[in-house]
């Protein structure tokens, strides 16, 4: 028997929400190998505390608990604010940023579908605020570190037991390709002299070219099974592009190039992973292409004049809030209506 046309097997949440963990695999085993496997241990924190206080916050509200557990929201946003710390975070800061983005950018706006901004970008930015010191002490990948940390020190380093005397915090942590970027343009050296440093690689940092590529495989995978659609991250990474191909060819000395822009930092993560929340981003095609295009923008600008080596968080909280604006001035013509 044929189907009316208007009936449709649309995916359940928990069932886009599943695809999405599993896109992000790829960029996990990609950031596991780079930097070793404290990220997963720092995943399972958030996905732990994600899950425990969601099941309380349901439970004062007089929710249900298991249906809501189970559409594995609290599950992604705990992945992609674990992906989006440094891979050797202490325990607590983890927890915190995850209680944070549970309780007050979600649960307390009604949960799932009422949240008007991004969980994962709230919990991050209180804790860039908050902590700025430990937020930008990332390790070195393990093929530049003078003394890779065993998973027994990474560990140890995580819940703070005290390191071995010969080992010191310098000896394991390095500045990210943007931030050494930043600092050493303040120092009026030019990018040229700069990209010759270790840490740079072909394109950007070296080992985030593998993770990048890593989480465009997943995106391409979230493309194919029309989880997400090709409006936002096409807009982000061209308006990021395009902004900085213009500002580096005015001075090629003093600004990146864009393939720099596009592997450097959670560029990949945010085009694919963080700007396509359904919730918090706009609804009309139009209105996704102009929410991502100012995503990228403001990248770019708190990127190269901002305190912050990396924009993304911002600019997501900062585009959330135009979303109502934004979906109201491009609604589609309604049919049989005059524009």
């Amino acid at each position: 028997m044929n189907r009316s046309p208007y009936i449709s097997n649309a995916p359940t949440v928990s069932t886009i929400m599943f695809k999405v963990l599993l896109a992000l695999v790829p960029g996990i085993a990609a950031y596991t190998y780079v930097y070793g496997a404290g990220i997963v241990v720092s995943l399972v924190l958030a996905t732990s505390t994600a899950l425990i206080t969601e099941a309380a916050l349901l439970k004062l509200r007089q929710r249900p608990i298991q249906p809501y557990l189970m559409d594995l929201s609290a599950v992604v946003t705990a992945w992609l604010l674990a992906l989006s710390l440094p891979a050797l975070a202490p325990w607590w800061v983890v927890v915190v940023g995850t209680f944070f983005a549970i309780v007050i950018a979600k649960q307390l706006y009604g949960g799932l579908g009422y949240n008007p901004f991004n969980p994962a970008m709230v919990g991050y930015a209180v804790l860039l605020i908050s902590f700025p010191l430990i937020m930008t002490k990332w390790p070195a990948p393990l093929a530049l570190a003078t003394q890779p940390l065993s998973w027994s020190e990474q560990l140890s380093f995580i819940f703070q037991q005290p390191l071995p005397a010969s080992m010191t915090v310098d000896a394991i942590s390095s500045a990210t390709p943007l931030d050494y970027l930043k600092t050493q343009l303040m120092l009026n050296k030019d990018v040229a002299s700069i990209s010759q440093a270790p840490i740079f690689g072909h394109f950007g940092g070296q080992g985030q070219e593998l993770v990048t590529a890593a989480y465009l495989l997943g995106g391409l995978y979230l493309l194919q099974q029309r989880i997400i659609s090709w409006h936002l991250p096409t807009a982000f990474l061209l308006a990021l592009s395009g902004m900085a191909g213009a500002f580096y060819l005015m001075d090629p000395s003093h600004y990146a190039n864009p393939a720099f822009h596009i592997v450097s930092g959670a560029s990949l993560l945010c085009a694919f992973f963080i700007i396509t929340d359904p919730v918090s981003g706009p609804t009309t095609p139009k209105g996704k292409l102009v929410f991502a295009a100012g995503v990228g923008v403001l990248t770019y600008l708190i990127r190269v004049y901002g305190g912050y080596p990396d924009g993304v968080a911002f600019s997501v909280l900062i585009m959330n809030m135009c979303v109502p604006l934004i979906d109201a001035l491009t609604q589609p013509r309604v049919f049989g209506h005059e524009k």
